[in-house]
């Protein structure tokens, strides 16, 4: 399975819930801690991430930047003899 990671800027996020709410992994929850605009902000709870990037499409404030590591190649190591 593909791993990914999120980078969440809680200064812009307002907490609509919209990405918890889009993740498939559940790795997304409401921070117990407010930002300077008194918003609770989304953030990333395990890592579970896929880097599906539902999250970064739903979000209105485009607070959400996703990570996806590079898919492992399936070509076969071929030998020279």
């Amino acid at each position: 399975m593909i791993k990914g990671t999120v980078k969440i800027d809680a200064k812009i996020c307002k907490g609509c819930e919209l990405c918890i709410v889009a993740c498939p992994q559940n790795a997304l929850a409401l921070s117990p801690n407010f930002n300077d605009k008194g918003y609770r902000y989304a953030e990333l709870i395990y890592d579970a991430c896929t880097g599906c990037v539902n999250c970064a499409l739903v979000c209105p404030e485009a607070a959400i930047t996703v990570y996806r590591q590079a898919k492992p190649s399936k070509k076969s190591q071929v030998k020279s003899e």
